[in-house]
């Protein structure tokens, strides 16, 4: 089985703000969209829909995770912790 990856699956405590950044934020919405562009290339190799090197896909996958880092911290510079 494939994990889901999503943003949204990712970091759920941050989906007010994931979605008040993409509307206000374009380097956020910009970022967002590399990572779900490269999130459904990473899924269609992983369910066999494209034909991909182990390197390539390890590649890819480090991409998705520094993307996925570099949200983090937007989202986490904008959640008002109480």
């Amino acid at each position: 089985m494939i994990e889901n990856h999503s943003l949204a699956n990712e970091l759920p405590e941050f989906k007010d703000e994931i979605h008040t950044l993409k509307m206000t934020d374009r380097h956020f919405q910009a970022l967002f969209e590399t990572y779900h562009k490269v999130d459904k290339e990473i899924h269609r190799i992983e369910e066999g829909v494209e034909i991909s090197s182990e390197e390539y896909l390890d590649e890819i996958k480090k991409e998705r995770l520094q993307l996925k880092d570099n949200l983090f911290k937007i989202l986490r510079s904008t959640k008002s912790y109480s």
